[in-house]
């Protein structure tokens, strides 16, 4: 179902500090920066092999990063599992019982189609589901 980990969320208040932190003290390079609307957030992708860390800084408080900075601080958001068929991952998760956040895929950072799961359903960790642009 799953092909790769795609990438770790991690919240942050201060973003240009974080990309220090990442970028300098741990050498990852960054690969993408973007703000995602929809999502309510500014991202940074940076590289850890074929995998990512990504960076989310809320853009407003009431966004879903927003109330998790309020209530935990910054720190680790989600983990994210690449897929190649994203409909055929929501479906088979759907059938073994899982909650969805998303039942339906949408549209993420660089284009690509994601769907969250509950943490409820995945052992207390926000878990996302991620298919790459084509």
């Amino acid at each position: 179902m799953f092909s790769r980990m795609d990438h770790i969320g991690v919240a942050v208040e201060d973003l240009d500090e974080a990309i220090a932190l990442y970028t300098g003290s741990f050498g990852m390079p960054q690969a993408h920066r973007e703000t995602v609307e929809a999502f309510g957030v500014e991202a940074v992708l940076l590289d850890v092999g074929e995998s990512h860390v990504e960076l989310l800084k809320p853009l407003t408080p009431d966004s879903g990063v927003g109330k998790f900075l309020a209530k935990n601080g910054p720190g680790l958001h989600h983990v994210a599992y690449g897929t190649d068929d994203i409909d055929a991952a929501l479906d088979r998760v759907r059938a073994a019982g899982m909650k969805l956040i998303d039942e339906e895929p949408r549209t993420g950072i660089r284009n690509s189609r994601v769907a969250f799961l509950h943490p409820k359903s995945t052992g207390g960790v926000l878990t996302e589901l991620v298919e790459a642009a084509h």
